[in-house]
């Protein structure tokens, strides 16, 4: 049985505890590994040796810490293959979409490159009389990140390659499903150059995550995951003192004028609601048609293309889509589709009862449409997180609208029209913070930043981009002032200004 452990100080580090989690294939169902659960005194571990290392790492003049950033987009992209592979392996998803999680988490990198430019402070000249102002970015020192199963690669390195490239000691705890590629990116940062300490992966489950969030010398938190523990992470890390951003959970709606390209709709659409089985936070799991000759025309196309999806094992280049990535997450999104059932909504196309041929104890769903859906339902109003797409039909443009600006999560939204007016209404009114125009998926480009409105963001700053680097520094304002022709001593008990 592999055994995998926390990456501490450069190097393989094991629990004192005995406690560990299972790692599975979700493709047969079976145990492939164990991983180690840690403690306090594990996170112990990790703090000593980020505190060792990370004075010198901040020293570091930004254009050498920018060097090694370029090392390691270099080692990221000669091990993808690598790196897909195994993240397939514990995530399930296919290798084209495994490799897509590691690219976008690169584009990252790739924008950390660029560090010593964003680290510029301000400067005014004569602010006063012989008065200037300038500012500087220092780094907080320790920082944590704790990052979901769905993307073991993309978002520990939206969080890791910010914070390093900013000066920071970064300490990880990925999820316990799908741990080996964070430790293994950790691994790869080493063989960069980065100093040992500066990137330590922590294992663990609630007590790790309780562990990071009273611990005084961490002094920020980067989250991803479900908006209850989103919710509960930006409270007690607030109420330690520490600076926190916590990305929740999505229910992203796609709206469908009249007047869209109907075919491309489809298309883009079929991918964004099955692919990865639907194990992504800016899925696009519920369709707003306007009008029901839309509504039709869609539901007819839909149901042709769902045909002819496929989901298979991750190595197989033909499959849209793997597994779930658990039992018990798949039994989940089943009782969201009976549920939605119940309610009296249409089951169009039922995905349950699916089994692949040799692989029948894999977690594998197919693609389920669900018709006639209403606002009232708690089918929609959770986040399913499945291969699951729902219908929810409105009979105009403000209706529509009102949807996705209405509903408790705000992460993404998107609109399919020829009509700018329509587009440019839609984008400025919706209440969601990210929104595509017959884009299905609006993530952010590195350079820009991620983060949703309502219970999908808690905190003030986003993911990456320019929020990134406000969220792993602070500023330290300076003003000076070099008297010329000698002291000037005048005292004075009113507040000084700049006359």
């Amino acid at each position: 049985m592999r055994s995998i452990t926390h990456f501490i100080h450069g190097a393989a580090a094991s629990s004192t505890g005995g406690r560990a989690s299972d790692v599975l294939d979700p493709s047969t169902g079976a145990v492939q590994a164990q991983v180690h659960l840690g403690d306090a005194a594990l996170l112990d571990q990790a703090i000593k040796s980020a505190k060792k290392a990370q004075p010198d790492w901040a020293a570091v003049n930004p254009q050498r810490r920018a060097r090694v950033l370029f090392r390691y987009k270099e080692l990221i992209e000669a091990h993808m293959d690598e790196l897909a592979a195994l993240l397939s392996s514990e995530h399930g998803k296919v290798i084209a979409d495994a490799k897509g999680d590691v690219q976008r988490g690169l584009e990252v990198v790739e924008f950390a490159c660029g560090i010593p430019h964003l680290l510029k402070g301000d400067y005014t000249q004569g602010a006063g009389p012989g008065i200037d102002v300038y500012s500087m970015r220092q780094p907080l020192g320790i920082v944590a990140g704790i990052t979901p199963f769905n993307f073991p690669a993309m978002i520990p390195l939206w969080m890791g390659a910010m914070a390093i490239a900013c000066g920071n000691a970064f300490i990880l705890k990925p999820s316990e499903r799908d741990p080996s590629v964070p430790v293994r990116l950790a691994e790869l940062a080493l063989e960069a150059g980065l100093p040992e300490g500066i990137f330590n992966v922590v294992h663990g489950d609630k007590v790790m995550v309780d562990a990071i969030l009273d611990h005084p010398d961490i002094k920020a938190v980067s989250f991803v995951g479900s908006s209850d523990i989103a919710n509960y992470v930006y409270q007690r890390a607030a109420a330690n003192g520490k600076r926190a951003q916590c990305m929740g959970g999505a229910k992203n709606h796609g709206i469908i004028l009249p007047d869209a390209d109907m075919d491309q709709a489809v298309a883009d659409i079929v991918g964004a609601a099955y692919g990865s089985a639907g194990e992504r936070c800016m899925a696009l799991p519920v369709v707003t048609p306007v009008g029901e000759a839309t509504a039709q025309a869609f539901r007819e196309k839909l149901v042709a293309a769902i045909e002819t999806l496929r989901p298979g094992i991750p190595s197989d280049p033909q499959a849209q889509y793997g597994p779930l990535v658990t039992a018990q997450h798949k039994a989940r999104v089943e009782n969201y589709i009976q549920m939605a059932a119940d309610e009296g909504a249409e089951i169009v196309v039922d995905g349950r009862g699916f089994s692949l041929q040799g692989y029948e104890e894999g977690f594998y769903l197919a693609p389920t449409l669900i018709d006639r859906v209403t606002p009232q339902m708690k089918s929609y109003q959770d986040e399913i997180f499945g291969p699951v797409l729902q219908i929810l039909r409105a009979e105009t443009f403000e209706e529509a609208l009102s949807y996705p600006s209405k509903h408790q999560y705000g992460n993404g939204v998107a609109i399919f029209t020829r009509n700018g007016d329509y587009a440019r209404r839609f984008a400025a009114d919706v209440e969601v913070g990210m929104v595509g125009i017959n884009v299905p998926i609006p993530v952010p480009v590195a350079y820009h930043s991620f983060g949703g409105w309502k219970r999908s963001g808690f905190g003030d700053l986003d993911q990456y981009g320019e929020d990134g680097v406000r969220f792993y520094t602070r500023t330290k304002k300076i003003t000076q002032r070099w008297p010329s022709g000698g002291a000037v001593i005048d005292q004075s008990f009113v507040i000084p200004t700049m006359k």
